[in-house]
């Protein structure tokens, strides 16, 4: 697969405007990403300037601290997809995992599963938060609540994907449930290193600098 088709081109700043989401989408067609990855506002803007594209649009939910209600969440993932989301992006609940609270972070995900149907649903860990042995118990909840995809991070924390986070998930996800690294990928060698250790989805907003192979702007996600 080509390395454009591994990228989720991303904007979660809180101050981005809907024109900032325009140049988004236009770069998302131009450069034929998976898909352009929102805030749940701008879902139905994005699924508008795609229309016809074969770019996916994808939306994040109870982010970026996952520390909201369950019924929130669903909510805003059963919005998210009347608006033309085929994708979501959800937070797990940091604050009860850590408690070994672990059917309500598995509950929790379930729930926004069930909402979806068959549409995929990719659960961010927020590794840098966690433990090794966090990172494999929020895997092994994840997969049993059936997520499609396991994700590093929101890449608004103290730190991104990692080389030893991704081994961790990929160790419980196997070839059953898919891994999207995330959060300071900016460059092809660094993406690459990890679609090497098998990753299958790239969240970034350096996807231009990474399939041209030049360097990036950008200081976040």
């Amino acid at each position: 697969m080509k390395l454009n088709q591994y990228i989720d081109h991303t904007l979660l700043k809180p101050d981005a405007t809907k024109y900032d989401i325009f140049k988004l989408c236009e770069e998302a067609k131009t450069y034929q990403f998976f898909s352009v990855c929102v805030n749940s506002c701008y879902v139905e803007i994005a699924k508008k300037k795609l229309h016809k594209s074969g770019v996916v649009v994808c939306s994040v939910i109870g982010f970026p601290l996952g520390a909201m209600n369950t019924k929130a969440k669903v909510a805003e993932t059963k919005q998210a997809l009347k608006d033309g989301a085929k994708e979501i992006d959800m937070v797990i609940n940091i604050g009860l995992l850590k408690s070994g609270d672990y059917k309500a972070v598995q509950k929790d995900i379930k729930k926004v599963k069930k909402a979806m149907g068959l549409k995929k649903l990719k659960v961010i860990l927020e590794t840098c938060l966690l433990t090794d042995d966090e990172i494999t118990k929020a895997s092994e909840l994840a997969v049993k609540a059936g997520a499609d995809f396991i994700k590093t991070s929101t890449g608004f924390s103290t730190g991104g994907a990692t080389e030893k986070a991704i081994k961790l998930m990929k160790e419980v996800a196997g070839k059953k449930v898919k891994i999207k690294a995330s959060g300071g990928i900016r460059d092809t060698k660094t993406a690459k290193k990890y679609i090497a250790l098998g990753v299958d989805r790239i969240g970034t907003s350096s996807g231009i600098a990474i399939t041209n192979g030049s360097p990036s702007k950008s200081v976040g996600y």
